[in-house]
């Protein structure tokens, strides 16, 4: 891509005209997702297999990440609990950022399917390792982060993959909508994931918990290696040979309105990941509950997601004026339980505060989806993970350090006023003065073929 030329009069930001070109193209494909009534997941087996594979996997990593933050929280640390919680989580967010430039090769030099279902298999082995250890006796600690970082490894490589195989699997006019089942799918898996972790610690133990996620991943790999991808030369029509990848450092040194975004969330999960560290902190110190009310939690945050995945499209605005009011509403959601420590109001909080989530992430991956050149995919949406999942380690650690000196109400104030530099931020780029008009910047990856 070459870089847009200087214009002589005044036209609208970069961010703008980026953001209706996409949602023109929406819109126009919008006629052919009318017609076809069926669900796409009814309509595309291959899709489905896929996308069920994803929501086993995503499930079995969310189940054991819940699982053993309680486990170390409620039974296997006595002091500094949150530095321990805290150093597991940020150890389960580590390979995302470590490996994505090794993620990024692996993804654009081997055939998607191999990749999923390679992933796939290795964390069935690795989940099942670790029940049959647990099983003879308790598992040390370091085990089990040892288990966790080989499980997020593991993941590190499927969900990218899986992000940009969707157009192998779905035509271009259903892009939108599979973006939407797969975002959905981090919520549903979060919701499923959440109600059962904490609950199978405290009833069944760490050798039923790395169980199930071995049968989660073991079901994942037999679906994806049940589906049937469409080579590169049949997703996409147009030159007799693909355009070169380029260097990681260039896709989004040439998107700049992309990078500021993902400053901008970068920045905010510094506040959001904390969450997960600091619920189980919450339920054990304030509200003095035990799995069941660790699982109503995380299930509410889920249940948001899911909600706001499958009504994301359906927020008004552009993607970042859209963006910042969702942060600012999720600020507030996140804020309130350090002032009212009930159960319900807690719960209510996090649907919201996840509702937030799914419809800003929906309104993003669409947007990139359409903007990024086929060819530069593979490495985009790593940077994309590698990027926003940067901050989730700092975020686990520190928090979960503070979490042995502050009161986790003073942590979910911390979050929710942390939340409000990066919505302001985020609005920003659209109240700019005007910029050149992009050219080939803001071509649909539809338009780039």
């Amino acid at each position: 891509m070459t870089a847009p030329a200087p214009a002589s009069a005044p036209t609208p930001s970069a961010e703008t005209a980026t953001e209706t070109a996409a949602e023109t193209a929406a819109t126009a494909a919008s006629p052919a997702r009318t017609a076809r009534r069926a669900p796409l997941i009814l309509r595309n087996r291959a899709f489905a297999a896929v996308w069920l594979g994803q929501v086993l996997t995503q499930a079995a990593v969310r189940m054991f990440q819940v699982g053993v933050s309680w486990w170390i929280v409620a039974y296997a640390v006595r002091d500094a609990r949150g530095l321990a919680s805290g150093l597991f989580m940020a150890v389960c967010t580590l390979p995302a950022v470590v490996l994505a430039p090794v993620v990024a090769r692996t993804v654009a030099g081997f055939a998607h399917r191999s990749v999923l279902r390679t992933a796939a298999g290795l964390a069935a082995a690795t989940a099942g390792v670790l029940a049959v250890w647990a099983q003879g006796g308790g598992p040390p600690l370091a085990g089990v982060y040892a288990a966790g970082l080989a499980l997020a490894t593991c993941q590190a490589f499927f969900d990218p993959c899986l992000t940009t195989s969707v157009p192998e699997l779905v035509d271009d006019a259903d892009i939108e909508t599979a973006t939407g089942f797969e975002l959905s799918t981090q919520s549903l898996a979060g919701l499923g994931g959440a109600l059962l972790g904490a609950l199978t610690v405290d009833r069944a133990g760490m050798a039923w918990l790395a169980a199930g996620c071995a049968a989660a991943y073991a079901g994942a790999a037999v679906l994806v290696a049940s589906a049937r991808f469409r080579g590169p030369a049949s997703s996409a029509a147009g030159p007799d040979e693909p355009p070169a990848r380029r260097p990681l450092r260039r896709i989004l040194g040439e998107l700049p309105h992309v990078r500021r975004i993902l400053v901008c969330f970068t920045a905010a999960n510094l506040f959001t990941a904390a969450v997960f560290v600091v619920i189980p902190l919450y339920t054990r110190s304030v509200l003095g509950g035990g799995g069941g009310t660790v699982a109503l939690l995380e299930a509410s945050l889920g249940t948001g997601a899911l909600i706001g995945a499958f009504t994301g499209t359906r927020v008004p605005g552009r993607p970042t004026v859209a963006g910042a009011y969702c942060l600012g509403l999720m600020a507030l959601a996140l804020a309130l339980p350090g002032l009212f420590a009930h159960r319900l109001v807690i719960a209510a909080c996090l649907v919201v505060a996840g509702w937030c989530a799914g419809a800003v992430s929906v309104r993003f991956v669409a947007l990139f989806q359409r903007l990024v050149p086929a060819a530069d995919k593979p490495g985009f949406f790593a940077v994309m993970q590698a990027v926003l999942g940067a901050s989730l380690p700092v975020a686990s650690l520190v928090f979960g350090s503070a979490g042995d000196v502050l009161s986790p109400q003073t942590l979910c104030l911390v979050q929710g006023v942390g939340l409000l530099p990066a919505a302001c931020a985020l609005a920003l780029p659209g109240t700019r003065a005007p910029e050149p008009t992009p050219s080939a910047e803001t071509r649909t990856p539809g338009g780039a073929r």
